[in-house]
């Protein structure tokens, strides 16, 4: 197994491994559209309780990023990809059975709330692991490569997931999303296994905040432009709703087309121009994207400048996190990027709340109006960054 792991071409063998975390975002996503419903139309239980079964999941992967990069340091990035596969194969039974065994509503949750805890988990086990786990195979060199395949995988699988989950239960039953996430986790662990390991590198294995403090600034950019990536996703369709317009899905569509566009468009971008540069380019178009959406007369308008954003977004979290690993020793990189990861969960989970206050006080457009200022703050801090000299942990 291992000679044609070894035997296969860099493009395919990085492929073979962030598919792991395409398959977690397609897991992720197939309750997201029936899960809500379930909660409040069959359980019966209110909207905040919706609410919640849906965030345990995200709060749980914002929580577990620090544990995640830790265990991935000390035991390989492999071994814990493969632990989270186990334990999204374990969440999927425990929503499956959350369907069928109880006759009470609240057993009936609490068996949501544990499989969702668990798959919370299991995204923080596999996201960046993954990465770092092709990196380490590959060497360094490869980071943009993994981090742009990886990039698509993770989108990818988020917009297969939740329409698949609908065609699933309509097919299938609630019972059978849980039965496809057990399915996919324990044949994909199985895979895994014929994967050939990362060598584990040695070197002092720093406590987490020394090297949370060294990615801080990087982290407060990705922040910075993840917020409106979070922004877009939590109010176009209402945005576009108060203007009297149709069609907000296309921003979306707007997005993610042109964020792919990017990647594949420009494989060698960082390697040629350096990390610090190519993300100040993206956050000026995201800047300007979402600025237009805010002034946007129509929705054609705003839907070019979804896809600006898109396209501003597509190189920021790779290129902070080459910058990332350049200043970090390399027994440390698995707890470096879980930092960038963090940033991003916080980002986005927080952006709903945060614009929601900006929506009571001052008006829907405003939001992308902040969410674009705040994109101008980061491209000032890059390029603040990017006129510094480089300098590491133990310099």
């Amino acid at each position: 197994m291992n000679a044609r792991s070894q035997s296969l071409p860099t493009g395919l063998s990085i492929i073979s491994i962030v598919c792991f975390n395409f398959v977690s975002f397609i897991s992720n996503g197939l309750p997201l559209a029936v899960l809500p419903g379930h909660v409040l139309n069959t359980l019966g239980f209110g909207s905040a309780v919706a609410g919640l079964v849906i965030g345990t999941q995200y709060l749980t992967t914002l929580l577990s990023r620090p544990l995640a990069g830790q265990l991935a340091d000390r035991f390989g990035a492999k071994c814990t990809v493969m632990a989270g596969l186990a334990v999204l194969t374990s969440s999927g039974l425990l929503t499956a059975l959350a369907f069928v065994l109880p006759a009470s509503p609240w057993a009936s949750l609490a068996l949501l709330m544990a499989g969702r805890i668990l798959q919370g988990l299991s995204s923080a086990l596999i996201s960046t692991p993954c990465c770092t786990w092709a990196i380490g195979l590959h060497g360094t060199a490869r980071t943009a490569q993994v981090m742009s395949w990886n990039g698509i995988a993770a989108y990818g699988g988020t917009a297969i997931g939740a329409p698949l989950g609908v065609l699933m239960r309509d097919h299938l039953g609630l019972a059978g999303i849980g039965m496809g996430i057990t399915l996919l986790g324990f044949l994909t662990l199985l895979f895994a296994q014929t994967r050939r390991p990362a060598p584990l590198l040695s070197g002092a294995r720093l406590p987490f905040r020394s090297v949370f403090l060294t990615a801080l600034p990087n982290g407060l950019a990705v922040a910075c432009s993840s917020v409106g990536f979070g922004s877009l996703t939590a109010f176009i369709a209402l945005y576009f709703d108060n203007q009297g317009w149709a069609n907000a899905a296309y921003c979306l569509s707007a997005f993610g087309i042109a964020f792919i566009f990017a990647r594949l468009a420009s494989p060698n971008a960082l390697s040629r121009f350096g990390g610090y540069p190519v993300v100040a380019a993206c956050m000026a178009v995201q800047t300007l994207g979402l600025l237009l959406v805010w002034l946007a007369p129509s929705p054609l308008v705003a839907i070019l400048g979804s896809a600006l954003t898109g396209l501003g977004v597509s190189w920021v979290y790779p290129g902070l996190a080459v910058e990332t690993l350049a200043r970090t020793p390399h027994a440390n990189r698995n707890s470096a990027l879980s930092t960038l990861s963090l940033f991003f969960d916080l980002a986005v989970g927080l952006a709903g709340p945060l614009m929601g206050l900006v929506v009571s006080g001052f008006g829907l457009e405003q939001v992308f109006f902040c969410s674009g200022l705040l994109s101008a703050i980061g491209l000032l801090l890059v390029l603040n960054l990017q006129r510094q000299p480089r300098r590491g942990l133990g310099e």
